[in-house]
């Protein structure tokens, strides 16, 4: 049974008839480019072969319903101008319905499921609020379109979770393809679809999850985006964008070392981005490798959100024999990305197990993804 039917059966067992349909929203790997997104920067993220399913039917009253295969729980409320607060993961979806109120012409049940690891930087909520937003611009005939659906799942993780996120996750799940990456500019909401060319050279990307799971609506993200606000402030500049490397010994002048190297990360990250795009265009594939861990050793030193776990499946993966990596997702736990032949994928597996045992670290799993197609409609 796949994950549509399988979802079909969750819905027709939790409230006892057929959906409409079902629809579903991948996560997201972020090849390069972190926490740029809300400096209106760069980020060069693609969709990735785990998704969210949702199943959904319309009601004939105003009351939205909710349950997953991961909860027994039918979380039920009404859609009214007061946020909804306090119901845990049904929030993401929840949230996604009240922002979209004022398109509601009718109540819903909803049932969810997924096999978007929770927690490793993969982005399992925007595939939540992606498959959501979709699901109900069609049953509402809302006629939103997918960069609209994207900032719709935004705002819902914004003002109803209260995740500080940028627009990143959100418009990779809606608008990735399945053989690519997209370059985002977050300035402009401009799209370019950006071949990868991996599979040609026998290469596929691993994901490490350490299994250290983190949280975005914790205080560590949050505080690197108020230090991003400060260092434009101080700049005279609407956001950290319109700075260039040449600009930083001028912001290292004019503010304190933590500020500095927030700013110097989303600035040097920035470029990394468009470097990469061109490494990319001409396979240049030791300029990608070398891009990828400057990222990371920039996130580590300047932006400090990576963790041991994160370090250590950074350099066990280059012993491996990979082309480069990186931790990947907001930082503070989660995952690490390596681009890696193929045939090498098992023998990174049994190094990157041996050296979390070897330091006392709880076991990691190790997977590739595979570049998918963003939002669509299953049945």
């Amino acid at each position: 049974m796949n994950l549509t039917q399988q979802t079909l059966a969750g819905f027709k067992e939790a409230y006892g008839y057929e959906p409409s349909g079902v629809w579903s929203a991948p996560g997201r790997a972020n090849l390069i480019g972190e926490h740029t997104d809300y400096n209106n920067g760069f980020v060069l993220p693609f969709g990735i072969d785990r998704r969210t399913y949702v199943a959904l039917a319309t009601r004939e009253d105003k009351i939205c319903r909710v349950t997953s295969s991961f909860s027994s729980e039918v979380v039920e409320i009404e859609l009214r101008d007061d946020r909804p607060t306090g119901l845990d993961w049904a929030l993401y979806p929840l949230g996604v319905a009240w922002v979209m109120r004022e398109s509601q012409t009718t109540g819903f049940d909803v049932f969810i499921d997924s096999d978007v690891p929770i927690g490793a930087g993969l982005s399992s909520s925007a595939a939540v609020e992606c498959s959501m937003a979709l699901a109900l611009n069609d049953v509402w005939e809302a006629g939103k379109s997918p960069i609209e659906l994207a900032l719709i799942g935004q705002r819902a993780e914004n003002e109803v979770v209260g995740a500080p996120t940028g627009i990143m996750d959100q418009t990779a799940s809606m608008l990735a393809r399945s053989d690519g990456a997209v370059l985002i500019d977050c300035k402009t909401m401009e799209t370019t679809h950006i071949p990868l060319g991996l599979s040609e050279q026998d290469l596929v990307v691993a994901v490490i999850d350490t299994q250290v799971s983190h949280r975005h609506s914790d205080g560590g993200y949050r505080s690197r985006r108020e230090s991003c606000e400060k260092g434009a402030e101080i700049m005279g500049v609407e956001s950290l964008r319109e700075l260039e490397v040449a600009d930083l010994p001028r912001a290292k002048e004019a503010m304190d070392d933590v500020t500095f190297r927030r700013v110097r990360h989303i600035v040097t990250e920035n470029q990394r981005v468009l470097q990469t795009v061109s490494a990319l265009a001409d396979a240049r594939l030791d300029e990608l490798g070398e891009l990828l861990l400057a990222s990371h050793a920039s996130m580590r030193d300047d932006f400090e959100i990576s963790i041991p776990e994160l370090d250590l499946a950074v350099a066990t993966a280059m012993e491996a024999g990979a082309i480069g990596s990186r931790m990947t997702g907001g930082g503070f736990g989660g995952a690490a990305i390596a681009i890696i032949n193929s045939a090498k994928l098992s023998q990174l597996e049994t190094q990157v197990e041996a050296a979390f045992e070897e330091s006392g670290f709880g076991a990691p799993r190790v997977f590739a993804v595979i570049p998918s197609q963003g939002a669509r409609k299953e049945a």
